[in-house]
């Protein structure tokens, strides 16, 4: 007689190729989502099977051995077919001597790992004999705006950060189950306040590290690192070219024609920059050194020049206009 064989992606609705950040958010979200005492009457007993399923699937998937071994049934197996052990699996151990007793797991779970509770005395004991582990590093955004990027200095920002559970100490189970207070991940969700020192010209996608403030280690282990990933917010002025920026300015047609001395926005302030006679609309002028810090100095502000015709003409600028048109007949 058979078991019913369980598609562990499927319940945790990930990819055969999901990476283990994948697969621990995955269960994450739907650990959250059926925890049963969030529910109650009939939608409990769904809850608590649902959950057990999820727990069941993350046990797996999370082990590289017991991942593989699950693996190498191939992905040719369907969800509720009678589970039988295929006639090439040699060098397969199968468990036949279950109770049905492992910690609420199903058959199939017993079948392929054995039945004894991978929360029994063994597991117990590797986690206590254990030496101190590392926590692991971790990697946020951090949000600047580009007067912050180029400036530099402190700021405040709210985190929220995975921490070791107190119930469980950060194994994820207790005794012969999973751990209640974080649904067996090991962690529960904190919100820290740090202050960052933002070194001057920081640039997008740059890498701010604050040493001991990534995720907490296990038996005494250090904590990791927590690496901010720089993220430049729109500016409404300005573009950012690598080392370089560009703005607009708009020139009304005499302004282009004749030149013009204009006022330009920069980084340090408003400048004032020469417009040369007869420049045309798109073309970009140079401001050196109003870009960004590079290490021989500072890239270079592009100014791009946009052309206003007016809407509206007075009766003597109309009648100018048309003795200009008249005057530039046939050249």
């Amino acid at each position: 007689m058979g078991v019913t064989f369980q598609d562990y992606y499927k319940i945790l609705g990930v990819d055969r190729n999901a990476t283990d950040k994948e697969i621990k958010a995955a269960y994450r979200k739907l650990a959250r989502k059926w925890h049963p005492d969030l529910h109650t009457g009939k939608a409990k007993e769904e809850a608590e099977e649902k959950f057990k399923q999820i727990n069941e699937a993350y046990e797996v998937l999370k082990d590289p051995e017991k991942r593989a071994k699950y693996d190498r049934l191939g992905a040719n197996w369907q969800a509720g077919q009678d589970f039988r052990p295929p006639p090439d699996m040699d060098g397969f151990e199968f468990y036949t001597n279950f109770d049905g007793g492992a910690g609420g797991f199903s058959d199939f779970f017993e079948l392929l790992f054995g039945g004894s509770s991978p929360f029994g005395r063994a597991a117990r004991g590797r986690a206590a004999h254990r030496g101190p582990l590392r926590g692991q590093d971790v990697e946020s955004e951090l949000e600047l705006t580009l007067e912050e990027a180029y400036r530099g200095g402190e700021k405040t920002l709210q985190l929220s950060t995975g921490e070791l559970c107190p119930a469980c100490g950060g194994t994820g189970h207790n005794d012969m189950a999973f751990c209640p207070a974080c649904g067996g991940t090991g962690e529960t969700t904190a919100t820290r306040t740090l202050t960052v020192k933002i070194p001057p010209g920081v640039r997008e996608g740059s890498r701010i590290r604050l040493k001991g403030q990534g995720g907490e280690g296990l038996n005494g282990g250090a904590r990791g690192d927590l690496y901010l990933k720089v993220r430049l917010l729109p500016h409404p002025v300005f573009k950012v070219l690598g080392e370089d920026l560009e703005t607009e300015i708009t020139l009304r047609p005499e302004q282009a024609v004749l030149g013009d001395r204009v006022t330009v926005p920069t980084l340090d302030g408003p400048v004032t920059m020469k417009v040369p006679a007869g420049t045309r609309s798109g073309k970009r002028l140079r401001l050196r050194g109003k870009g960004l810090p590079r290490r021989d100095g500072r890239g270079d502000e592009y100014v791009r020049v946009n052309i206003d015709i007016p809407e509206h003409l007075s009766a003597e600028e109309e009648r100018l206009y048309r003795q200009l048109a008249a005057l530039r007949k046939g050249v």
